[in-house]
This record gives structure tokens, C-alpha cells and sequence, in this order.
């Protein structure tokens, strides 16, 4: 898919093709629409098909009039009723026509951008773009890290109620969910580096505090995603710990009341072979003295706090 936009009056308007100083969003685009907007604009046809790589790691690269910068993007899906949370590379390609986003699935990101949601956008003004993007990726991050603080929270109070498969496979999901971001927002964190020393992208006066700004708020995020994860190792530690223990009391109790129903069979089963001259041979004296046996066996099972 494809699609074209450009700042008119103040507001980020859909237009019908390429026009100068526009913005080209292409979400998980087919070989036609790559080859149209290779051949269009001069582009590099690596620079075009670097986003569409699930595993491409976040770089920035410059060649002639043309830059690439390659980030990780927060997405998140909902599936039976349970949201999972992954990254998503996305590129974004600035040249002195146009500016282009690439990434193979739509984000909340961009569809915030192409609905107009986010404020004060220029597509004319390629580097503010830019950093108005990082900006809103940097914090769509911090969001989703609330989220999963949040989901963890109302895991564990149901898992406090009843230890189930469900609530423990979600937590793991969550641990990866963690794991992905710290590993991405690692890498998105030495691409603004990059940024900020100007050798690849001309910065403004004016674009340097937002690019500051930036910077701080994926600190902000790594550090969150770092807190949160060990929060959750901890606590998964914990919960193995005490399924284990809730399986041991179980075990302790099936044994426990395995020899209590044992010791009724064993004084009968005496009494019931064919062997003559047991003394106290009637129905009466064997079923006492098996009861009291018991009674005795297992009081001294609960002293010991066998039950």
C-alpha cells in the first residue's frame, strides 16, 4: 500500500501523487509499488527494501543527496483477547523531493502522522519531520511500557486467586515483550547519537533541543524497559517457587492419606487370610482395632503438620 501526503493550510492533507517536498508512506508495499518509487525518485534499491526486513538492525547511512535512517518501532496486536507487544523496523528515507516511511506493517505511529492527530507538521520541513517522528516513537514506547507495567499487575493479582497455565504464559509473554524493547531502543539510542553529531542529516539550531528531547525520552524508556523486565524475572522466579511448594504440600498430603486408607487394608488383610489360631478373630475387635490405629496414625500425622 501506498499512499502520499502533504502539508496544506497547517494540516497534513492526502494527495493523489508525488509532488515536491511531500510525504510517501508505503506500508508492506508490493514489487510494482517499489519499482515506482525506485525509478521515480532515484532512490537506492537497498535503501527502499531495508525496512522490509523483519531482522534489519537500526542504522543510519547516507549516500549522495539520499539518507536512511533504520529505527525499531513499538507494535502492538491483539490476539484472543490478549495483547502481545513486538518491534517493527521502520525506514525512513529523506531526500531533497521528498521524505519516505517503509515499514511491512502499519503503526500507531505513522497512522497518528497520516491522520492528522499530530500537530505542527511540515512535510516541507524534512528534518523537523524527522525528529517529530523519533520523538512520537520514543514515546509511543514509553506508553506501551505503562501498559505492560499495568497488564503484569492484574496478572499477578489473578495469579495470587488461582495458579493457571494462562496467566504464567502471559507473563512470559511479557518478559519477551520487554526483551524486544530493551534490545531495540538499545539500538534506536546509538542511531540518534549518530543523528546528533550532524554528519548525516543537517541539523538546525532550532531541531537541536527536539532531538534532546529525543534522546531523553529513549533513556527514559530504556530504563523502564530494564526496571520492568527484572521486575518480572523476579516475579517469575517467585511463582515457579511457589508452584513448586504447592505441589509439594499436595504430594506430602496424597501420602499422607495413602497411609492412613494403607493401615485398615494391612490389619485386614491379616485377619483375612486362611491361616487359624489368630487371636481376637471377629469382625468386631479387627474393625475397632484398625480404627483406632488410624486415629492414632493420624493424629500424629497433623502434629507433624503432615496434612
Amino acid at each position: 500500500m501506498i499512499n502520499f501526503y502533504k502539508t496544506v493550510d497547517g494540516n497534513i492533507t492526502p494527495i493523489d501523487k508525488i509532488e515536491h517536498d511531500c510525504w510517501i508512506n508505503l506500508i508492506n508495499p508490493t514489487e510494482d509499488e517499489l519499482n515506482y518509487i525506485v525509478n521515480t525518485l532515484s532512490l537506492d534499491n537497498d535503501f527502499v527494501r531495508a525496512a522490509l526486513d523483519e531482522e534489519e538492525r537500526s542504522r543510519i547511512e547516507a549516500e549522495d543527496d539520499q539518507s536512511l535512517i533504520l529505527i525499531d518501532v513499538p507494535y502492538a496486536q491483539k490476539e484472543n483477547k490478549i495483547v502481545t507487544y513486538s518491534t517493527i523496523p521502520l525506514g525512513i528515507i529523506i531526500t531533497s523531493n521528498a521524505i519516505l516511511t517503509i515499514s511491512l506493517k502499519e503503526t500507531s505511529v505513522i497512522k497518528d502522522f497520516s491522520e492528522g492527530l499530530v500537530k505542527n507538521v511540515y512535510t516541507n520541513l524534512k528534518t523537523r519531520f524527522l525528529l517529530q517522528l523519533l520523538y512520537k516513537v520514543a514515546t509511543r514506547f514509553l506508553q506501551y511500557l505503562r501498559q505492560i507495567d499495568k497488564i503484569s499487575n492484574y496478572v499477578e493479582k489473578q495469579l495470587h486467586i488461582s495458579m493457571k497455565n494462562k496467566e504464567l504464559i502471559q507473563l512470559l509473554d511479557l518478559e519477551k515483550s520487554l526483551v524486544f524493547f530493551s534490545t531495540s531502543l538499545k539500538s534506536n539510542e546509538v542511531t540518534l547519537e549518530k543523528v546528533l553529531r550532524g554528519r548525516f542529516i543537517k541539523l538546525y539550531e532550532e531541531d537541536q533541543e527536539l532531538l534532546e528531547d529525543v534522546l531523553v525520552e529513549v533513556k527514559q524508556a530504556i530504563e523502564m524497559s530494564n526496571i520492568y523486565s527484572s521486575i518480572l524475572s523476579g516475579m517469575m522466579d517467585a511463582f515457579a517457587s511457589v508452584i513448586s511448594n504447592n505441589l509439594n504440600i499436595v504430594m506430602k498430603r496424597l501420602t499422607a492419606i495413602t497411609i492412613l486408607m494403607a493401615l485398615p487394608t494391612m490389619i485386614a488383610s491379616f485377619y483375612g487370610m486362611n491361616v487359624s489360631a489368630l487371636p481376637f478373630a471377629s469382625f468386631w475387635y479387627v474393625a475397632s482395632f484398625a480404627l483406632v490405629v488410624t486415629a492414632i496414625t493420624g493424629v500424629m500425622l497433623f502434629k507433624n503438620d503432615l496434612f
